[in-house]
């Protein structure tokens, strides 16, 4: 069975998944199986914008807009077959946030997992609370992509705006708002705001009395699985189609790309570069007593765990680098980094462009590279960016190992990584392990769509599907000792700059 069907040959139910991704939006369709249709991705690209003190921003009303024009070119070149759409299953980048005012109007910008303006706001409450215990409680620590440290600085710093707040929301839930008029926050989005109580499934008490968050303030958490119906009438007069389909709620691009690229058990870890990197796991809730030190643990709903770290750089420092320096062909990029030599260029990288989440968590953080010389090139800057980030999702790998297999599977996804083979055998080389490239093009919109499959009960568990992993990159032994070698050199520069804090 291949990931991908034609139109014809789809068999029903069809779900429609809406991916919110952070420099793209896009509308899919899948069947019951699980197989995306093919040549049927309407997409509309978006930038993130960004501040000189660190701020990173969207408007979240022209992400629908986006949102909803893919909708609208997805139903039409499904043509008759859209009135076989049973569900629609959105998925967006998470560890993002929006203030409402009373009215439900937006008031801030919607400020996204990549701002870093809280840093000193995290320093703070590190300093007032006992961080280990809420990072044990609820999975997160005390950084500034998270909710504590940046309503704390939008107190401070934003004071005029978050006055007019009365509710702090997700993108997700702004999407749900606008379809029902009322929304609920999932259990994964919920997981990614460092507010939830991993274990209850609640909100942190102890936390929202720090914040003077009353109930009111964030939405109630819900299940995954329970979808709303019945659009309103001017929705449902643009989508006849979908006016009675089961809406399920926006989950985190992260739990459903574990998901869709058949990572959903601890034998499978997930690496994936795309516009930013991460590493994780699906592991049973119960089997996370203690998280291990510079790691997270999140949920894909309440039954599955999904421990694991994240880069806010992947894709974007590539984009960086070859914009910056203009290196405008791709294909001749991609052959030359591909003649280099394995960390050949004398050059080491701290890649925290957006400042560094897992494992050190330092969000002040700032790139840097060491070693520049009259000989050094363009090539080997992009060379030594992409094998840095190489190098901190080995860091980040080695830590997730306490809680998986010894012999477990690593596999690959992500638009970054699956477009560069260059890439692929670096991230090879520096685990020193195999590493397989996982043939599912979307892996956050399938696994969102199998989601929700599993909940209109067409699917007994996305474990029985087809996952549709690719061969294996094999590393090479004397390449993954000279990759330890430059890792640990990172590591003495991270020391000396950042500090000793992993």
């Amino acid at each position: 069975m291949r990931p991908e069907v034609q139109l014809r040959e789809a068999e029903a139910p069809l779900v429609a998944a809406l991916d919110i991704g952070s420099s793209s939006v896009r509308a899919l369709l899948f069947d019951r199986h699980g197989r995306a249709v093919a040549n049927l991705v309407p997409r509309r690209e978006h930038e993130l914008g960004t501040t000189p003190d660190g701020g990173s921003e969207a408007d979240a009303a022209e992400l629908l807009r986006l949102g909803f024009e893919c909708i609208d070119e997805l139903l039409e070149r499904a043509g008759e077959r859209a009135s076989e759409i049973a569900a629609v299953a959105p998925c967006s980048f998470v560890g993002n946030v929006l203030g409402l005012d009373r009215s439900g109007r937006p008031v801030t910008p919607l400020m996204s997992y990549a701002d870093t303006r809280a840093a000193a706001e995290a320093r703070a409450l590190a300093a007032e609370l006992d961080a280990g215990a809420i990072h044990q409680r609820t999975g997160c620590p005390l950084h500034p992509a998270y909710l504590p440290a940046r309503l704390r600085w939008f107190e401070g710093c934003r004071a005029e705006l978050a006055g007019e707040v009365r509710r702090w929301i997700s993108l997700g839930e702004y999407l749900e708002l606008e379809l029902f008029g009322e929304a609920a926050v999932s259990t994964s989005v919920a997981a990614w705001s460092g507010l939830l109580d991993r274990s209850e499934l609640c909100w942190d008490r102890e936390l929202l009395d720090l914040l003077a968050l009353g109930e009111d303030s964030l939405s109630p958490v819900n299940s995954e699985h329970e979808p709303r119906q019945g659009l309103g009438k001017d929705l449902a007069g643009r989508w006849p189609a979908l006016a009675e389909a089961a809406w399920f709620p926006t989950v985190a691009d992260g739990a459903a790309a574990n998901i869709g690229s058949g990572c959903d058990s601890p034998q499978r870890v997930a690496v994936t570069i795309g516009t930013s990197s991460a590493v994780r796991a699906v592991v049973p809730y119960r089997e996370v007593e203690r998280i291990p030190e510079g790691l997270w643990c999140y949920r894909v709903d309440a039954a599955r765990s999904l421990p694991g770290g994240a880069l806010s750089e992947g894709g974007n420092l590539y984009g960086w680098i070859r914009q910056t320096f203009r290196l405008v062909d791709t294909s001749g990029l991609q052959k030359a980094l591909a003649l280099s030599r394995p960390d050949g260029h004398g050059l080491t990288v701290l890649p925290f462009l957006a400042g560094e989440r897992s494992p050190g968590w330092a969000g002040e953080a700032r790139g840097a590279v060491v070693g520049l010389s009259l000989n050094t090139t363009r090539l080997e800057l992009m060379r030594a960016g992409i094998e840095a980030v190489a190098h901190r999702v080995a860091l980040v790998h080695e830590r997730l190992g306490e809680l998986v297999p010894e012999d477990h599977e690593v596999v690959a996804s992500g638009g970054a990584l699956l477009g560069s083979k260059v890439w692929q055998q670096i991230v090879a080389d520096a685990l020193g392990r195999p590493v397989a490239m996982s043939s599912v093009a979307e892996a956050s919109a399938r696994g969102a769509a199998l989601l929700a499959l599993e909940a209109l009960g067409v699917l007994d568990g996305a474990a029985g599907l087809p996952d549709f992993i690719g061969p294996s990159c094999e590393p090479d032994p004397g390449r993954h000792a000279v990759y330890r070698e430059a890792g640990l050199r990172q590591q003495r520069l991270y020391e000396k700059l950042v500090g000793g804090t992993e």
